[in-house]
Order: structure tokens, then sequence, then C-alpha cells
């Protein structure tokens, strides 16, 4: 009787949690980019290991931005690779490529980071990663929308490609998992109760990010160049901490290739977890982690009585119905709302995954390009 009162509870505040998600993004204004000033000059840069298979991707759609070139600077940080990816940059004259030297330390992206915003001569730096590409505007919307909005830090929407792979489930999950954290990204920073954002597809002020000392204090964390920094600033600039909800403004990543690499990443962005000054993300992520694992307990606990087993059923269909809502008014702004049809499928999926890599994110090291790090 206590486990079915604890489930209720759960099940409530964790209800109240998404409804107010979908309401808040759905209250997000969409942004139609203005003319520029022509006056900002912007520093964009990509910390690269081991892409060649997908740098000149970047590079290529970087430099068709419509975003004025004598406006633009593009800096390339070489992190240690091993392939080609340093001679593919070199065929793009107009990028700077930087090698990062340094050596033994545990957030090599946050150095490489740094070292290139110290050579930089952009106002407003942008970060995105090797595996990305973008439309032309995305560049020239972002720049709009800082100059109407005097942002000190945006976070920008990130969507995967249209790339299947050979894993066609995996990539389904993925797409739909990867709407509902920015579907909550967008919620959140727009109502300003989390500071949520992700790396490849962020910009901010350089004189913002020397002001609060960068990456210090938080640099000795493999991860969190992204939503660390992001706190950092918005405790100084809570108000000019914004979210662009755009789809020019929006880049694209490729999704893992493997389970093992999905798992990988997903430990990873866990494993910040504990590390965050704002304990308002600590809380969200604590009560959606306990509501996930109420289900192996109400799964083990239909063996001692089988109607726990019943109540295990009402919950999942429960969480579907308040769920999927949300996460279609997030498929419809990315184009995805064809592979709805899933997500119900797709629950006892995430929620093993989330319950795995909840757990490895604060007790295990993971694998990140090569390297073993935590």
């Amino acid at each position: 009787m206590i486990l079915l009162i604890i489930t209720i509870l759960l099940f409530l505040v964790y209800s109240i949690l998404i409804l107010y998600y979908r309401q808040a993004w759905l209250q997000v204004p969409t942004y139609n980019a203005d003319s520029v000033s022509g006056q900002t000059k912007v520093t964009i840069i990509v910390s690269a290991r081991n892409e060649e298979k997908n740098i000149d991707s970047l590079l290529n759609a970087l430099e068709k931005q419509s975003y004025p070139r004598h406006l633009t600077e593009i800096i390339v940080v070489d992190d240690h690779s091993t392939d080609n990816t340093a001679s593919l940059v070199k065929k793009h004259p107009a990028v700077i490529l930087v090698p990062l030297k340094v050596e033994a330390i545990n957030s090599y992206k946050k150095k490489a980071i740094e070292t290139a915003i110290t050579i930089s001569t952009g106002e407003l730096i942008i970060t995105t990663d090797a595996d990305c590409t973008m439309e032309p505007a995305w560049l020239q919307t972002i720049v709009s929308f800082k100059e109407k909005n005097n942002s000190a830090f945006i976070a920008a929407p990130v969507a995967f490609t249209n790339e299947i792979g050979k894993n066609r489930l995996l990539y389904y999950f993925q797409v739909l998992d990867f709407l509902v954290l920015q579907g909550i990204t967008g919620a959140s920073v727009d109502k300003k109760i989390l500071s949520m954002c992700n790396g490849a597809n962020l910009a901010y002020e350089k004189k913002i990010f020397n002001e609060v000392n960068g990456f210090k204090d938080i640099d000795h964390i493999a991860s969190g160049d992204d939503m660390l920094l992001m706190y950092k600033i918005k405790r100084h600039y809570p108000d000019r901490v914004h979210y662009i909800k755009s789809e020019k403004a929006m880049v694209k990543t490729i999704a893992a290739g493997n389970w093992n690499e999905f798992l990988n990443q997903r430990i990873r962005w866990a494993s910040k977890a504990s590390k965050y000054e704002d304990k308002r993300i600590f809380r969200v992520l604590l009560l959606v982690y306990l509501f996930n694992f109420l289900f192996p307990i109400l799964f083990v606990a239909g063996f001692i009585n089988h109607s726990y087993w019943f109540y295990l059923l009402y919950i999942w269909i429960a969480k579907t119905i308040v769920e999927f809502p949300f996460v279609k008014s997030v498929a419809v702004f990315f184009k995805r709302s064809a592979l709805m049809k899933y997500f119900f499928f797709f629950q006892p999926l995430h929620i093993l995954y989330t319950i795995v890599a909840g757990l490895l994110g604060q007790f295990s090291k993971y694998e990140w390009k090569g390297r073993k790090v935590k």
C-alpha cells in the first residue's frame, strides 16, 4: 500500500512538471530574423578531435553563411587528432587552425574553447561541434536575435540529421528522446527556471565570458562547457540569458551510431548532475529518476503481489498520456511528428536507459573521443 501511495504521489508531481513544460514550450515565441546592424564581429569556435568524416561538411556550411564574411571568424582547435582532421581544415584558408597543446587534463573541450577565445577577435562567441551542419541563415539569425534582445547568452535548438544509419530503432529512439530534452531546454530557459542548453549551438559575449572568469572553478569537470558556463553567466545577468526558437537558428548533428556510443553520451551528460550549483536542476533530475525507478520496483513487487503488475501497466499508459502532448508539440516544431507513433512502445527502453545512465553517470568513468574520463 505504501508503494502504491508513493507511486501515485510521484506520478502526480511528475505530471504537473510535464504539463508545465508543455505550456511553457508553446508560449516560447518563434523568432523571425530581422536585419542585422553589420557591426557585430563573430567568432565561431569548433573543438575537433578525429573528425575527418565530418569536418568538411561543417566548414562548407560555415563558409556558405549569409552573414558578412568580414565580420566572421572561424577557429578550429585540433584536440590531438590522430587522423586527417588538421590537414582537411588547412584546405579552408579562411579558417584558423589552432593545435591544442595541453595534455593530461580532464576537460579538453573547455581548454580548447578557452584557447580559441584567447586569440579570438569577435565580440560574440558561437560554439558548435565538428559533426554539425546548419543552413546559410544560421549565423545571421543568431546575431539578429542577440542585437534585438541584448543577449549575454543564447541557447539555440539542436536536431539530428536525417541520416538514419544501420540501426533504425536506435535512431528513432534517439530522435524522440532528444526532442524531450530540446523542449525542456526551450521552456526552462524562456521561463528562466533552469539553466539548460546544448554546446553544439551556443552564443555568448566574449567580454562576459571573461568577466565571469570563463571556465574557472568548473574546468576540472570533463563536460559542462555548456550548462555550467550558462549558469555562471546567468548568476550575473539573469535577464539576458535567452532561448532562440527559430528553425533558421537550428544546427543538425549526427545521432549515435550504436547503443554503446549512445549510452556513453548519456552517461557523460548525466555525470554533470551533482555539479550543478542551480539545485533546481538537480531536484528535477532526481524527480525524473525516482519516477522512472518506480517501474522496476513495481515489476519486482509483482512477484509478491500480482496486482503491482497491473499498476505498472496503468502507470506506463498514464505516463505516455501525460508526456505525449508535450513531445508532440516539440516534434511539430522540429518536423518530427511522424515518429510519434513509436512513442508508447519506446517507453520501457527510455525508462531503462534513464536508470542505467543516471546511475553510471555518478559512479563510473565513460569513454569520449577515445579517452576514458570522469
